[in-house]
């Protein structure tokens, strides 16, 4: 049992009580017991290990509803000749071209990298979008092996894609399924599955056909969508149907489905996202990045949609991400006075509760029942501070690298900015490795 207190409690707890100015949580068996003030708590369980806030923020862990492990291994790397002029450019001379040269020992190395920086900026749970056709085979599982021996919650996929031919593909449709009987044998609160797709431009109607059989209805899917226009044209030009339409028309659609992107996607796709219940996520910075446009987040909830926020590994904080989120909207629209609720609706409540829809615990929320996944957030305020405004807080006043405890299911992760359980210094040194490996295939010299 553990009782983590001492500071400025932020529960996001409808029912109450949303705000303790001097609070904290009990936590045992991965749950969350009591929720409270400090002396209070401190009282009616003095058997409870004590962790010291220190005056910090206490909340919920955050999720990144999209995210990419394969991606980890890239900061910094310049590759030669790598001059993009449009968005297909950028997936296949940097991404497909750092896939194709990940092997299973790049997959862990890269899975540590972005795990360990999850860990150190508050992020507690991760919904990953996994491609290595370097090596397809066990990726996940590799991949799962990590967040199991680091303790991150993850939901995991890999990325169907008819790029590098028949034989690549039907690899990865194996994948998928295998990991998804392996979750369906072996059910955990810790990790979760889902059925990935790369674009449809990548993905041609019989693939499709073979994703769903192998699936049989099991678990959602992880999709990439109308993230540039080769979506849209493609869609048109070869199937006669828009990208929505096209997956609807392979039963792709659903309450448990995530869209990663939809920057291009019209009113009547939108219509069809709702009708279907289907789940959306927007990736601010990454959309910028790559220059493909904005996503319509604004038109998108006021459909109704579910919208969760995801990095597209970007960044690994999501602190980062909701700011870009809420200046990008407004910045879209010409009009300073929209995007707020949005933004963090996205991040604070709509991420949770695609996590529930994936099969996790109660995330996002503290409360008695629900999962100890907390956080304490190195942050002094200088101005009133309360749950009514936390949120301004947040959004200019805080940054993922304040975040200096992290719990997972009631585990202490790291604590005063010291990861345990890890040695650190010594898994850089690996990946340090692994990553020079990568980079001098990538670049034919050494690093």
């Amino acid at each position: 049992m553990i009782l983590l207190a001492n500071g400025k409690l932020i529960t996001r707890n409808p029912e109450g009580p949303g705000y303790l100015p001097d609070g904290g949580v009990v936590t045992d068996g991965g749950k969350i017991v009591e929720v409270g003030g400090t002396a209070a708590l401190k009282a009616k369980y003095p058997q409870a290990e004590f962790v010291d806030a220190k005056g910090g923020v206490i909340m919920p862990g955050l999720i990144n509803a999209h995210t990419h492990i394969y991606s980890a291994l890239a900061r910094g790397l310049s590759i030669d000749g790598y001059a993009p002029t449009n968005f297909y450019e950028v997936l296949d001379g940097q991404w497909w071209n750092i896939d194709r040269h990940l092997d299973l020992a790049a997959t862990r190395a890269s899975a540590q990298a972005l795990v360990i920086d999850s860990i150190k900026q508050g992020v507690t749970t991760i919904f990953d979008h996994h491609a290595s056709f370097g090596e397809i085979p066990g990726s996940l599982m590799e991949i799962a092996q990590v967040t199991a021996d680091f303790g991150l919650r993850a939901c995991l996929c890999y990325e169907v894609s008819d790029r590098d031919g028949e034989e690549k593909a039907l690899q990865s449709i194996q994948e998928n399924k295998d990991f998804i009987d392996f979750c369906q044998r072996t059910p955990s609160e810790m990790l979760r599955a889902m059925f990935g797709g790369h674009a449809l431009f990548t993905i041609s109607d019989r693939t499709f056909d073979r994703m769903a059989e192998a699936n049989g209805g099991r678990v959602g899917y992880h999709i990439h969508v109308s993230e540039g226009m080769n979506d849209v044209y493609d869609s048109l030009q070869n199937y006669g149907r828009r990208p929505v339409q096209r997956l609807q028309d392979h039963g792709i659609l659903g309450p448990r489905t995530i869209l990663g992107h939809c920057i291009h996607v019209n009113t009547a796709e939108m219509d069809l996202i709702r009708a279907t219940d289907t789940m959306c996520v927007n990736n601010p910075e990454s959309n910028m990045g790559n220059a493909v446009g904005c996503s319509p987040v604004l038109q998108l909830f006021q459909k109704g949609i579910l919208v969760g926020l995801g990095t597209d590994a970007y960044t690994n904080d999501m602190l980062e991400s909701v700011k870009a989120a809420l200046a990008i909207q407004r910045h879209n629209a010409c009009l300073p006075g929209v995007g707020w609720r949005e933004a963090t609706e996205m991040l604070f409540k709509n991420n949770a509760e695609m996590a529930a829809r994936c099969g996790f615990p109660e995330l996002g929320v503290l409360r008695p029942g629900a999962a100890a996944d907390v956080i304490v957030m190195d942050y002094k305020p200088f101005t009133p501070f309360s749950d009514a405004n936390i949120d301004g807080h947040m959004l200019f006043g805080m940054t993922g690298r304040q975040c200096q405890t992290t719990m997972v299911n009631g585990k202490l992760l790291m604590k005063d900015r010291q990861l345990t359980g890890i040695d650190e210094e010594s898994v850089n040194a690996e990946i340090l490795q692994v990553s020079k490996k990568l980079w001098g295939a990538l670049n034919h010299r050494t690093y």
